[in-house]
């Protein structure tokens, strides 16, 4: 059938190109469905020096490029869609997408995750104008321009570290005293003369006439607010998993994180999960592409149990 495949794997990340390629090369027919855009969260991030071999600094576009690349070369197979949903009452597994409806005797969910909001009152109002979750996409936006970032964690630094290559300055809010970040990144954001700190304190509205002007921020020691004038906001407060298609189908803990066995292995037979959508300690390219392979290799051996 057109639509049979041995493996379909449900985002186009690096944990889904990492499973892509390691399941094509496994003489496995392959697909990799995504509904976006094929690289996931790596292709919004600039540098990637932490990825091992990346000693030339390229880009996470072009690293998911050459994922990409590398898994069409040996077959693997791309399909743009939305799923939906995935029917797992026989050994063969429906995933169903808002075009078509595939068959699979495996099924490996890397759908990854997505920024959080804040929240708060002209969050939504200012998407686009002002108010953004990608610093390598709109940092030319805010050129000799000064910008706030919201977070604490490494993502936080790091694109506020990014940020300051284009903007007059950066003010990192984050809203307990000490940060989350790895060492390195702290050193480094406190070394940077153009990044300033707010520490203890929560965004409570964003504000402006048609763009972002403004932030009105809470000190969370004496409760009072002030105005904090910004040109731009960039929200990095953590993720979510994008996992709500198959809720109540496999088994996640209590944020929507898929859990699985060390061999990727949900709690359904012949469907596996890897990457940022599933539980587990650290969420970087590495460990997604790591998972991906695991994932892979494990579908390929209960294929191979239950159907050959």
């Amino acid at each position: 059938m057109e639509n049979a495949f041995d493996v379909v794997i449900i985002g186009g990340g690096p944990a889904g190109l990492s499973a892509a390629l390691y399941a094509a090369r496994g003489k496995l027919k392959t697909l990799v469905i995504e509904r976006a855009r094929f690289g996931g969260q790596a292709t919004t991030t600039e540098e990637l020096e932490n990825y091992p071999g990346s000693v030339e600094h390229p880009t996470g576009p072009k690293i998911m490029e050459r994922m990409k690349e590398q898994a069409e070369s040996f077959g693997a197979g791309f399909q743009m869609d939305d799923v939906i949903r995935i029917e797992a009452d026989g050994e063969i597994k429906k995933v169903v997408g808002r075009n078509k409806t595939y068959e699979a005797k495996a099924v490996i969910i890397a759908t990854g995750a997505q920024p959080k909001l804040l929240g708060v009152p002209g969050e939504m109002e200012f998407r686009g104008k002002g108010v953004s979750y990608c610093a390598t996409c709109d940092a030319d936006f805010f050129t000799d321009l000064d910008v706030v970032v919201v977070g604490g964690g490494d993502s936080a630094l790091q694109e506020a570290i990014y940020l300051t290559k284009f903007a007059e300055s950066v003010t990192v809010i984050h809203r307990r005293d000490e940060f989350r970040a790895a060492k390195v990144l702290q050193e480094k954001a406190f070394n940077n003369p153009k990044i300033k700190f707010i520490l203890n304190a929560t965004v409570e509205k964003i504000d402006g006439e048609g763009i972002v002007e403004r932030v009105i921020i809470k000190d969370l020691k004496t409760g009072e607010t002030k105005e904090v004038p910004t040109n731009g906001v960039f929200v990095f407060v953590g993720t979510e998993p994008m996992t709500a298609f198959v809720k109540g189908l496999v088994e996640m803990d209590e944020k929507g994180y898929i859990i699985t066995d060390e061999e990727m292995r949900t709690n359904v037979e012949g469907i596996f999960a890897a990457g940022d959508c599933r539980k587990k300690p650290l969420r970087q390219v590495v460990t997604a592409a790591a998972d991906g392979a695991i994932a892979a290799v494990s579908a390929e051996k209960y294929i191979a149990d239950k159907f050959e």
